[in-house]
């Protein structure tokens, strides 16, 4: 079984993203013993940011790819559990969870494709990339 950077480079969906994780010196984090859950931006939601901006400062994208890291590993049944809860990441700032119109919601993505096993534990293909600047910033109680 592939580590959950291997797999994000074997699909042509996360391609993309697979850049991203190079550029930041983020893959051997992907390649750890883990457990993680990894919530993956798929190309489309790259394409609605301005990634060329996020390339250029690898801090910033760093920081924006670690947001989207959960230590333990989280199945799509799980989190939709969880009703309305958090999640944190390993930049130790929180993930929403939300359910919208019963389906589970995390911070600004939904779910494209889910409970893709890994080695060191699963990925989430989601349709947006999370802002940790924006953390926890839309929900009513906060």
């Amino acid at each position: 079984m592939k580590d959950i950077m291997e797999t994000i480079k074997a699909d042509a969906s996360l391609g993309k993203l697979a850049n991203a994780l190079e550029k930041a010196n983020f893959a051997g984090r992907l390649q750890g013993a883990g457990p993680y859950t990894f919530f993956a931006p798929n190309n489309d939601a790259f394409a609605r940011m301005d990634i060329e901006k996020f390339l250029q400062d690898p801090k910033v994208l760093a920081e924006t790819l670690t947001y989207h890291l959960v230590a333990g590993k989280y199945s799509a049944k799980a989190i939709h559990e969880m009703g309305s809860g958090k999640l944190v990441t390993e930049t130790g700032k929180s993930l929403t969870v939300e359910l919208d119109e019963g389906e589970a919601v995390i911070d600004n993505g939904k779910f494209v494709t889910t409970d893709i096993e890994c080695s060191n534990g699963i990925i989430h293909i989601i349709d947006n990339v999370f802002q940790p600047q924006l953390s926890g910033w839309y929900r009513e109680d906060l």
